[in-house]
């Protein structure tokens, strides 16, 4: 047997990642995305098609650029999705015929194109598009040469994301393609923000979601528009965050996913219905303590599209996703509130389709020792069985550690979930070092998904352990909302007992070589530890927080996350910022810190690691502050290829001098 190689930062090439699978109306093809970095560290992504009785897939799309949003047409003719072939360029609609043809390009928006959803007559195209309130425009409208940069005028409290940068006034409006007469028709012209839902039977109206209240910068609420008389019906009143609206087959109720913020952002987003007669809203998960929805953390990709809850064809329940304690799985809800779990394992199910005249549902599923492929399910028996097998050749070449579980208890007794990973070519009798891991969130979980990091430090000769402290989603909504007002409290308590477990239960970890890591909440959490304690010889902080008194003003979300998390206003309350700032400890700090950090990052600003670094160099402490240009917060998961290979290495380096 040849023995398989370790696994190297250059590997992210060799690794793909599927996403989007969706059904054809008859069952028996599916449409998906593959996307991967090419030797010139340029993302790609293409649409594939596999028939569900054959093993091999067939590329549709090819060149560079990204395709993503694959939808078939009800009737099974035409396949839409959207199509960017230029970093630069607006992503624009495509229409291909299922049985063959070139893709056809069907808008030419300046703002762009994204998110379709067919009617269920195939007649029109429901998709969303940016442009500023009456600027409407058919045309794509050519990049002006030479523009010189302009004032930046702000009168808007959001006025900057992470994900978008600086607001430029365009907002996402709907518009509809019509297959008829080859035109599009804007729906909605508005300053502010919607969201593309779904269709009702009868092709006569759409959901979507906006946030039109002025007043309130933290609501999202499902609409109704009927498209013939432009009449638009809120369905949720403006009471909380609700998104993915969904109509039922008989077009009587409407779906949707969220919650009314009784805990802030640690709330539980549940399942609810909602009667178009009446109105009459009704939770149909308010007995069960579980959040509806993806949130595994990974390092592959993020921000997988959400499609929300689908129905069944009868009427008579509902298909979601929920995560719980480090698995996120496939479940049935009937409208009777009988739940059903419907995918067993410890994996990471990210994307689903239903299809019910074929009992089968595909779902894209990732492990801690598969990238992820995906699976037909049949959803009676809940059998899985291999689709795809695109990571094969990767996972045939590189030697993978499967993670063992740990459960600790906390100081206070509670039980608190994580995992361990073996270095590789580990021996009986020898010592080895080992590195903690912390996620970010903090509202997230570590979940049983492929992490190229972690496995990378295992293949470097590390013992890599992580656990999800209270704060995590995963186990109920007490411990969700647990670490809120408490930053640096019993989080921190968690993670050194989940540590001190770990030491007593594996005695070959050198407890004099340890590291420390984490990013965002976990790069707070790393900060806090090293001005708490000195037991981690080496620790590097990530898109860190070290400051809340500054990250109040200068997050693109610290004026509500603050108060949401630490429980203090910085006009009403700066005292209790700054006790839960590491910064204000950084006198204790004694640990080497390697600083990381994103230019762009809005949503931990890089001036969180500008603070920490300065005060660490007034002090003679060792630390070394590594910039990343063009990167914001999703440096590690989505960043510019060769920026995620640079931290890598930056990190290996850092623990590969300090550890060994």
């Amino acid at each position: 047997m040849v023995k398989k190689r370790r696994i190297t930062p250059f590997d992210l090439r060799n690794m793909n990642v599927l996403r989007e699978p969706q059904f054809s109306p008859q069952g028996d093809k599916v449409a998906f995305i593959r996307q991967y970095i090419t030797e010139d560290d340029e993302y790609i992504s293409h649409l594939f098609m596999q028939d569900t009785s054959q093993e091999v897939a067939k590329q549709w799309t090819f060149g560079n650029g990204t395709v993503l949003n694959p939808r078939f047409s009800p009737d099974g003719n035409w396949l839409t999705f959207v199509v960017k072939h230029e970093k630069n360029q607006q992503p624009q609609l495509y229409l291909m015929a299922v049985d063959g043809g070139e893709g056809k390009c069907i808008t030419n928006l300046a703002g762009g194109a994204t998110q379709p959803v067919w009617s269920p007559d195939s007649s029109k195209i429901l998709f969303a598009t940016k442009f500023e309130k009456g600027r409407a425009t058919v045309k794509g409208e050519a990049p002006l040469r030479d523009e010189k940069p302009q004032p930046l005028v702000v009168d808007n409290i959001k006025y900057k994301s992470d994900a978008d940068g600086f607001f430029d006034n365009k907002y996402k409006q709907l518009a509809l393609y019509n297959m008829v007469d080859e035109t599009v028709h804007f729906l909605t012209d508005d300053d502010f923000h919607h969201e593309p839902g779904h269709w009702s039977p009868d092709s006569q109206s759409i959901t979507y979601t906006s946030n039109k209240h002025e007043e309130e910068y933290l609501l999202s609420d499902v609409y109704v528009l009927d498209i013939a008389t432009s009449k638009h019906r809120c369905l949720t009143n403006g009471i909380g965050l609700f998104k993915h609206g969904n109509f039922s087959p008989d077009g009587q109720y409407v779906a949707c996913i969220g919650h009314e913020k009784d805990y802030a952002g640690a709330t539980h987003s549940k399942l609810w219905l909602i009667e178009l007669a009446s109105l009459q809203r009704t939770c149909l998960t308010t007995d069960w303590d579980v959040h509806i929805g993806d949130v595994a953390i990974g390092d592959l990709s993020s921000g997988h599209p959400s499609i929300g809850p689908l129905w069944s064809e009868d009427n008579t329940c509902l298909y979601v996703l929920s995560s719980t304690a480090g698995n996120t799985n496939l479940f049935q809800v009937s409208l009777n509130k009988e739940i059903k779990k419907l995918t067993t394992g410890e994996h990471h199910l990210y994307a689903f389709h239903i299809h019910e005249k074929t009992n089968q549902a595909v779902a894209a599923i990732s492990s801690p020792t598969n990238p992820g492929e995906l699976y037909l399910i049949n959803l009676t028996a809940g059998e899985m069985t291999a689709f795809t097998t695109m990571n094969k050749p990767l996972l045939d070449a590189v030697y993978l550690q499967e993670p063992e579980e740990i459960v600790c208890k906390s100081r206070d007794g509670l039980a608190v979930q994580g995992w361990l990973l073996k270095p590789y070519n580990y021996k009986e009798g020898e010592s080895y070092p080992g590195i903690l891991q912390i996620h970010g969130g903090p509202h997230a979980m570590y979940a049983n998904t492929f992490f190229h990091e972690f496995q990378l430090l295992a293949a470097e000769g590390y013992t890599v352990f992580y656990c999800n402290p209270r704060g995590s989603h995963g186990y109920g909504q007490a411990f969700v909302n647990a670490c809120r007002g408490d930053y640096g409290g019993m989080d921190y308590e968690d993670i050194m007992s989940f540590t001190d477990t770990i030491l007593a239960k594996y005695p070959w970890i050198d407890k004099e070589r340890l590291g420390v890591t984490g990013g965002s909440y976990g790069g707070f959490m790393t900060n806090w530890i090293t001005s708490h304690t000195h037991r981690f010889k080496a620790a590097a902080t990530l898109r860190c927080i070290s400051n809340w008194i500054s990250f109040y003003g200068v997050s693109d979300i610290g004026y509500f996350f603050t108060e949401w998390e630490i429980g203090a206003d910085f006009l009403d309350d700066p005292d209790k910022l700054w006790k839960h700032s590491p910064l204000k400890y950084v006198n204790h700090i004694e640990t080497p810190l390697l600083i990381m950090h994103g230019e762009h990052d809005y949503r931990c600003p890089i001036d969180q690691a500008e603070q920490l670094f300065i005060s660490l160099k007034q002090r003679g402490k060792e630390t070394r502050f590594v910039r990343f240009p063009e990167a914001n917060h999703e440096l590690s998961r989505s960043g510019p290829p060769h920026l995620r290979l640079a931290r890598l290495e930056e990190l290996i380096n850092w623990f590969n001098t300090h550890l060994n």
